[in-house]
Order: structure tokens, then C-alpha cells, then sequence
């Protein structure tokens, strides 16, 4: 039973990844293949596999949540967002309550649900996807003006949180457990307090441990950080806080102190948030019963158009309109306004509550969420370009912490020998390669940088600084050993063949030459060449 079970894992992952390519090439949001991968396997696709444990959904969809937001605000970088901040804060928290309560209104009047249900649906619905803006921004390389992508980023990636709390509020209102408007004030007063509080402290313990110690292994730091993640969650969770909110703040302070490592860990947060995604996705489609969304699909796309074409733009035009900001970047904000994942899982927390609803919440909202990824995410580059808010100047990889704005450096090492002819010249005159410095002259036992009237001498040592080659798309670098009786073997490397790859380095005994033409091939020798793909 275990090795199937794995094999089907397995067979999944890299059908999403695949699917995932597929997607990204069609101009598509790649998480709908997800969701669509996870139909196709459900009850009623072609695998029916029979899946309809909410309880269990909510439990894994949860602890994938938690590391999605985590990594939402570890990527977020604050020295871009701070300009916006008040702005993006205001969306997340004021316009998540706007929506909710514009959605349920046209719920209650226009669709005739009961009032509680009806705001219910618009608490689901307000808050928009991180995981969804963040890739479609990165995919496309969607370079926004006046801050827009930070703006956008920090929105998406916080306003989970109050879509949670006025979500649980709700709840409560409906299973009866909130006995009164002051046990409601103290309710989300203890959310925000205990989630904030919670967040900022766990995230200075941890950094300053990371700062402090250093672990046995490579990797451990990493395994640290996903604990620490955990933590941030479930601490205030326990004591009623709101987690997603402390999980957002300790991720958002992590990722803009200066750790050891930091590149490692956005590399492993990466792969586990697109793990995560995968499997959040994957399952929430599983869950799904595509037999009982023709019976949701008037209602839904009724919701999902007036939230798209009236809520989600006035909201944005009653918070952005007094601040000034530019008409185009209202509408484009209006637009981006995807639902995700986060409300799929918060609907299968009200399917699973007490409280009792006389709709069928989880597959109205999931249908919502598929119309609005389907349309709004494909639609959203369009959209920008038609609205001119497409800056060449700027470059949205620059808002994630995982951007490095410096040029990556390499140096190399050469010494001069007599004859050679930069001895006797001056710096100043040497034909260096464009973009090579030379960093550093080692001359008599001495180091000093060089300036232009310096005078090379034989013995000098030169160090030479240049930018490091992170990639060559069209050719890769290949060992070859020079076996014993080669007719390579014992001859100058300049008698090569002519068809011979380029050496770019021969590796011998416990040492590393760089080979010149009359460098003298020996047995055993392992050549390094340059190919072409």
C-alpha cells in the first residue's frame, strides 16, 4: 500500500510541474493545473479517487497556508514596500471588511441569501491570493509603476489575515458563541494583539539565533527556519491569536534581517512554498465535485462578476481615490483582486463549523476562486499593458528578497613571469577585458590596490576581478581523461585536433592548471572542455 502510494506522489509532482510549464506557456495562471489536475483524480474525474474528508482537508490545507503567508512576507522586501505601506495595510484591512460586507449585501438582496450567509460568502471572498499575484507578477515579468507590485505584494500577502478574523467573527455570530458585541470586540482585539505580538517576538528570538549560532550541518539552519514557521502559527493560535497574521509579520522580519545563509533559505522556502502550492491546490480540487458546480455556477458567477466589476473596484476607489493615486493604478489594483487558495480553505472551515448554512458555501466559493484565477489572472498582463502601467525603467524582481541587486563577482590569480608582456607596463595601458579590474597587485610579500600609474614587474602577483557566469544556455562544460596510450598524451595542447572541444582547465594530481599551447598533456590528466549543447 506504501509504495503505491508513493508512485502516485510522485507520478503527481511531476505531472504538476509538467502541467505547470504547459500552463505558464499558454499565458495561463500555472496554479489552475493544480486545481484542474486534482478534479481530473477526484470523485468525479477519471481516476475517482474518492476523497470528501473536510476535516482532514482543513488540517493539511492549514499547515500549506501557513508556510505560503510565512513565505509571503520572507519575500516581501520592506526598503521597496515601506512607500506604500499605509496603502497596501489600508486594502488588507479596510478593504477587506468594504468587500465583505458590498458582497454580502448583494447576496442578501439580490440573490435572496440569509443575511449571516450572505456576509459569510463575502468574508470568504474578500481577501486576495498571495500565491497567485506573486506568481503571475515573477511569470511575467509585470514591471508596475508608482510601486504598484510592492503595493500589490503586501496587500495579497496580509489581507488573509482579516479575511480570517472577520470570517471566525461570523462563525461565531452563527454557532451562537458570541454572546455579545463586547465579547466580539475582545475577540479581535485578542487576534490582533496576541498574532502581532507572537509574530514580532518569535521572529527576534530566531534571529537572533540564527545571528548567534552557528548549526553542525548545512541544512540546519533551514530546518530551524520551518519550526520557526510552525511557531509563529501556532503559539498565538493556542492563546487565541490570529496565527496567519503572526506566521505574515515573523516571515516579513526574518526576510529583511541580514541572516547567514539567506540565499540558501529563500532557495529552500521556495521549493517548499511551491511544494506547498502543489499540494494545497492538488487537494482542494480533489475535495471538489465538479457534478455539483453546475448547481452553484449561476449564483457564483453572479457573485463573481459583482465582485469583479462593482466591489473590488469601488472598495479600492474609496480608499486609493483620497490618497491620490493615479486613476490607471486603481484600475489596475481593482483587476488584481484574484481569489485563491486562502478562500477555499477558509470555506471548508465554515463547511466544517457548527453554524449551519442553507447553501453549498465550499463549492460556490470554489467556483468563484476558478472563474476569477481562470479569467483575471490570464487577463492580467493585458490588462496592465492596455492601462500603460508597464515600467521599463523598473523591475519587479526587485521587490522580492530574493533579488541581488550586486553583480555577482569572481576573481582570478596570475603571476608574471619574465617575458611576459605586461612586465614593465603601466595599469593604465593594458588592454584589459570589458568589464575586468585589476583588484590587487601581491608584490615582495606585500598586497596593495593598483591605480593607473602602477608599473607591473615580473613575480607581481595580479588579482583580477570580473562578473561571475551564473549561466550558458548553449553550452556545457564536460570532464575527459587523457587514458593511458592517447595520442593526446605527451604533446603540447596547441598539436590538439582540430576538432577537439575548448580546455578550459586540466585537472592533475591534486592540482588545477590553466592550460596555454604549450601545456604538455599527460596520462591520467582530466581535462575540462567547453561544448556546445
Amino acid at each position: 500500500m506504501m509504495p503505491d502510494a508513493l508512485l502516485g506522489a510522485a507520478v503527481l509532482i511531476i505531472a504538476c510541474l509538467l502541467s505547470n510549464r504547459v500552463f505558464g506557456r499558454l499565458g495561463m495562471p500555472t496554479l489552475l493545473a493544480f486545481l484542474g489536475l486534482g478534479m481530473l483524480c477526484g470523485s468525479d474525474g477519471l481516476l475517482k479517487i474518492a476523497f470528501d474528508d473536510f476535516a482532514l482537508s482543513e488540517q493539511v490545507s492549514s499547515v500549506a497556508l501557513i508556510f505560503i503567508i510565512f513565505y509571503g512576507g520572507f519575500w516581501t522586501n520592506w526598503r521597496l514596500a515601506k512607500p506604500v505601506v499605509g496603502k497596501a495595510l489600508l486594502l488588507s484591512s479596510a478593504g477587506v471588511v468594504l468587500t465583505a460586507v458590498l458582497v454580502g449585501a448583494f447576496c442578501h438582496w439580490a440573490l435572496g441569501m440569509p443575511p449571516a450567509e450572505s456576509l459569510l460568502v463575502g468574508a470568504l471572498i474578500s481577501s486576495t491570493d498571495a500565491a497567485s499575484v506573486f506568481s503571475i507578477l515573477r511569470a511575467k515579468r509585470l514591471n508596475l509603476r508608482y510601486g504598484t507590485a510592492s503595493m500589490l505584494e503586501m496587500e495579497s500577502g496580509s489581507n488573509d489575515c482579516f479575511s480570517y478574523m472577520l470570517t471566525v467573527v461570523i462563525l461565531a455570530f452563527m454557532g451562537g458563541s458570541a454572546q455579545s458585541p463586547g465579547a466580539v470586540a475582545w475577540m479581535l482585539c485578542l487576534q490582533i494583539v496576541a498574532g502581532t505580538l507572537c509574530g514580532v517576538g518569535i521572529a527576534l528570538a530566531a534571529r537572533y539565533v540564527l545571528q548567534r549560532i552557528s548549526f553542525s550541518a548545512d541544512g540546519f539552519d533551514a530546518l530551524f527556519m520551518l519550526a520557526v514557521a510552525l511557531l509563529s502559527y501556532t503559539v498565538p493560535q493556542n492563546i487565541g491569536g490570529n496565527g496567519y497574521l503572526s506566521a505574515y509579520l515573523a516571515g516579513m522580519i526574518l526576510g529583511n534581517s541580514p541572516l547567514p545563509n539567506k540565499r540558501s533559505l529563500l532557495g529552500f522556502f521556495d521549493g517548499l512554498t511551491g511544494l506547498m502550492q502543489m499540494v494545497l491546490f492538488f487537494l482542494l480540487g480533489l475535495l471538489s465535485f465538479p457534478s455539483q458546480l453546475p448547481a452553484v455556477a449561476w449564483p457564483a458567477t453572479l457573485i463573481a462578476l459583482f465582485l469583479t466589476f462593482v466591489a473590488r473596484p469601488l472598495s479600492v476607489t474609496l480608499l486609493l481615490a483620497p490618497l491620490r493615486c493615479p486613476f490607471r493604478q486603481q484600475a489596475l489594483v481593482s483587476w488584481t483582486g484574484l481569489r485563491g487558495a486562502a478562500s477555499i480553505v477558509f470555506a471548508i472551515v465554515a463547511t466544517i463549523n457548527p453554524a449551519h448554512t442553507y447553501s453549498d458555501i465550499f463549492h460556490t466559493i470554489f467556483f468563484i476562486v476558478l472563474l476569477s484565477v481562470l479569467f483575471q489572472g490570464t487577463l492580467l498582463p493585458w490588462v496592465a499593458r492596455r492601462l500603460d502601467m508597464i515600467d521599463d525603467d523598473e523591475d519587479v524582481r526587485k521587490t522580492f528578497n530574493d533579488y541581488d541587486e550586486n553583480a555577482p563577482l569572481t576573481f582570478a590569480e596570475c603571476t608574471l613571469k619574465d617575458g611576459s608582456p605586461w612586465v614593465g607596463r603601466f595599469v593604465r595601458d593594458l588592454d584589459l577585458p570589458p568589464d575586468t579590474l585589476l583588484a590587487l597587485v601581491q608584490r615582495d610579500g606585500r598586497s596593495f590596490a593598483p591605480d593607473g600609474n602602477t608599473c607591473l614587474q615580473a613575480g607581481d602577483v595580479l588579482v583580477l576581478g570580473g562578473r561571475e557566469v551564473t549561466s550558458i544556455s548553449s553550452a556545457i562544460l564536460q570532464e575527459r581523461r587523457v587514458e593511458e596510450g592517447s595520442p593526446l598524451a605527451g604533446r603540447p595542447l596547441r598539436e590538439a585536433p582540430a576538432d577537439m572541444p575548448l580546455v578550459i582547465a586540466v585537472l592533475r594530481g591534486q592540482g588545477v592548471l590553466i592550460p596555454r599551447g604549450d601545456t604538455i598533456l599527460q596520462e591520467g590528466d582530466i581535462l575540462v572542455v567547453c561544448e556546445e549543447e
